[in-house]
């Protein structure tokens, strides 16, 4: 759906869209939408601005991904509010300068150009920021062992309490990592 910036300088545009999996594109981004998108909010073009834009209204959907840690399917609820500035992109190519000096304000902006903006875009980038930085299945989530392979939420892992196969006297060594064991221990 365009918010289109023409209709936005007439009147504000309310939208409240839903949207099914598949309308807004996640692939590439290691999440999957379960369940429609549903979005509500207001796009306006801010008076004696040049031309700003805001748009402010909420996201509402429910995510699946695998976890970081032990790689299973995992399911978050997505429920953000946005409050997001736009200006045109042709007041940021119109200087001369290679580089500009903006303050904190303008770091929190995005641009746009003509003829608007795309809801899907910014919905697809409201929600991946709602998603957490580690997607993990539960806080305490144990991970996959690196020795056997299995996943230590499962089943109790006994490759590091035994040492993986060297008497149980220390923990397993990645044999990769043998040759820096042995400069540290020239070194002492």
């Amino acid at each position: 759906m365009l918010l289109s910036i023409k209709e936005m300088e007439v009147q504000d545009v309310p939208f409240a869209e839903s949207f099914a999996p598949g309308a807004v594109d996640f692939s590439g981004y290691g999440a999957e939408q379960q369940g429609d998108l549903r979005t509500e909010g207001l796009a306006q073009v801010l008076p004696d601005t040049g031309g700003e834009v805001r748009i402010k209204g909420w996201v509402k959907t429910r995510m699946s991904f695998e976890c970081d840690r032990c790689l299973a399917p995992t399911v978050i609820d997505v429920d953000a509010p946005f409050d997001l500035f736009y200006t045109p992109a042709a007041i940021a190519l119109a200087t001369k300068e290679d580089e500009l000096a903006i303050d904190a304000d303008e770091a929190e902006m995005g641009f746009y150009v003509m003829p608007g903006l795309e809801l899907e875009d910014i919905l697809r980038e409201q929600v991946l920021f709602a998603l957490p930085m580690q997607r993990v299945c539960q806080a305490d989530c144990q991970g996959i062992c690196p020795e056997c392979g299995s996943n230590r939420n499962e089943t109790p892992c006994q490759c590091q309490s035994t040492g993986a196969g060297n008497g149980g006297n220390e923990p397993a060594v990645d044999a990769r990592w043998g040759a820096l064991r042995e400069v540290h221990i020239e070194t002492k």
